[in-house]
């Protein structure tokens, strides 16, 4: 798989918008990594230094009502995001070329906009 996009610098746009998102009243959960070099099933760590070759990073956000947002990013630049605004609408988000951790951190914040309402997320 490319190396498109750095999930280091990623991880580091996270939690920079982690900060607004929270102060909004959204509960952002831990980052996990996936390692490329991980053997089938490749589990899923929220150590960082546990996923030598990290090839995807994900995060969970949770709002009221039960609403969720669900992301998972890939170093090729595209992204596995869906979400539930609650309990009467739910699905995925269109998420390819993705070119860099700004990017990604600018679409972060129109997924969240989007499921929660929230327009903040320090970007």
């Amino acid at each position: 798989m490319d190396r498109v996009v750095d999930l280091d610098e990623v991880a580091a746009v996270l939690a920079a918008q982690t900060v607004g998102w929270t102060s909004a009243g959204l509960e952002v959960g831990q980052v996990t990594w996936r390692d490329a070099e991980a053997s089938w099933p490749q589990p899923l760590e929220a150590d960082r230094a546990r996923a030598k070759d990290p090839d995807s990073l994900g995060v969970v956000i949770s709002g009221p009502g039960g609403a969720e947002l669900s992301v998972v990013l890939f170093r090729g630049g595209w992204a596995d995001v869906d979400f539930i605004d609650g309990l009467t609408h739910g699905g995925a988000l269109p998420a390819s070329d993705i070119a860099s951790p700004t990017d990604f951190g600018t679409r972060m914040n129109q997924w969240v906009a989007h499921v929660f309402g929230v327009r903040s997320g320090g970007q």
